[in-house]
């Protein structure tokens, strides 16, 4: 049986490899290990083109961490430490979230795939965290993750694909939801009270996570995820 083909949204950014150093669409490939770990096939799907169109060739979709969602989409001004917006991207990524939520293709979003999720949907952010909670563990230094718990609501969807009534969780996020997205339910929170998880109700798999997954060894988002594109259930 063919893997279900399960596209991963990515950066563009000034990078370095062997000799050359020039823009470079890119993704760290621990993203593609869980993939392919789980028994899917990824596809880097870069913002350029019509990449929303490819949605009817997918059979599931992964929206990566990045750079902030531009605040002018929620109607705010930029905070000033609102940074590497990259609005090519935020135009590819919200077109295909659109498109992959009204074919009910299962989502998956991870940090800024979150934040797109919510923002599409009507929601708007918290530009940068640490003046809300009063710390900055959720991001605690450049290319660094905080380790805190998150606690999946019980009963949600989430808590049923985790397993468990806390986890422990890799952040790098100095941005998180405020005002809630039509439709949306929060199935986690850190203990400072922060959304960490969002589900889509009515939607057969549509799930994002604050944290970082693919920075751990544990894969349960995706097998879920794989699972959901390769029978096509309700989760």
């Amino acid at each position: 049986m063919p893997r279900p083909v399960i596209g991963i949204t990515c950066y563009v950014e000034p990078a370095a490899f062997t000799v050359w150093r020039m823009p470079a669409a890119l993704l760290p490939y621990n993203y593609v290990e869980h993939v392919v770990r789980a028994g899917g096939q990824p596809v880097i799907l870069p913002p350029a083109g019509d990449p929303a169109s490819l949605v009817e060739r997918l059979d599931g979709l992964i929206v990566a961490g990045g750079g902030d969602v531009d605040p002018d989409r929620y109607g705010k001004q930029p905070h000033e430490k609102t940074g590497y917006v990259r609005k090519f991207r935020d135009d590819a990524e919200f077109e295909m979230v659109g498109a992959a939520l009204d074919a009910e293709l299962p989502f998956l979003g991870i940090c800024r795939g979150l934040q797109v999720l919510n923002v599409s949907l009507g929601g708007s952010l918290h530009q940068h965290l640490p003046d809300v909670v009063g710390h900055g563990g959720h991001s605690p230094a450049p290319g660094e993750f905080g380790h805190l718990p998150v606690r999946p609501a019980p009963g949600s969807r989430l808590a049923g694909v985790l397993g468990t009534e806390k986890a422990e969780a890799a952040h790098y996020h100095h941005q998180a939801t405020d005002r809630l997205g039509d439709g949306l339910t929060v199935s986690a929170t850190s203990e400072d009270g922060t959304v960490e998880a969002v589900e889509l109700a009515g939607h057969p798999f549509a799930l994002a996570v604050q944290w970082h997954p693919e920075a751990g060894q544990e894969g349960h988002l995706f097998d879920a995820l794989v699972v959901a594109a390769t029978t096509g259930r309700h989760w």
